[in-house]
């Protein structure tokens, strides 16, 4: 079994784009209707994908504090720098719970906690 994607409701599409494609850095990989008042895209490289999906129909509930996802970044200080230009607060964190990992999370356009991580090299 290999796990293909993972779907997110928004309220907003072209915010949400903006944001998974400008900060989180993902790729779109295809956008498109999806019958009356609903539209789709897909975002992300490798086997798993972002799937957003926007209804005008349905307003997008809050996801709730217990999901997150989770991003690789080179360095939290050169995420920090960008957040910071694109006026994105830190939600909560930095955290290190080991010697080896450190991150913090932001909350994206829809509630959505994004966590970007670094790996810490050992010297």
């Amino acid at each position: 079994m290999k796990f293909c994607w993972s779907t997110l409701m928004v309220n907003n599409m072209d915010e949400s784009l903006k944001f998974y494609q400008e900060i989180v850095g993902l790729p779109l990989n295809r956008r498109f209707p999806a019958g009356p008042g609903v539209e789709i895209a897909f975002l992300g490289e490798g086997e798993t994908q972002i799937e957003l999906i926007c209804n005008e129909a349905i307003k997008a509930d809050n996801v709730g504090q217990s999901i997150s996802w989770g991003f690789e970044v080179d360095t939290l200080d050169e995420m920090t720098t960008v957040l910071k230009e694109k006026g994105i607060e830190i939600h909560s964190g930095p955290y290190q719970p080991n010697p080896h990992v450190k991150f913090f999370y932001v909350l994206d356009p829809n509630g959505l906690k994004i966590q970007f991580v670094e790996n810490v090299k050992s010297a």
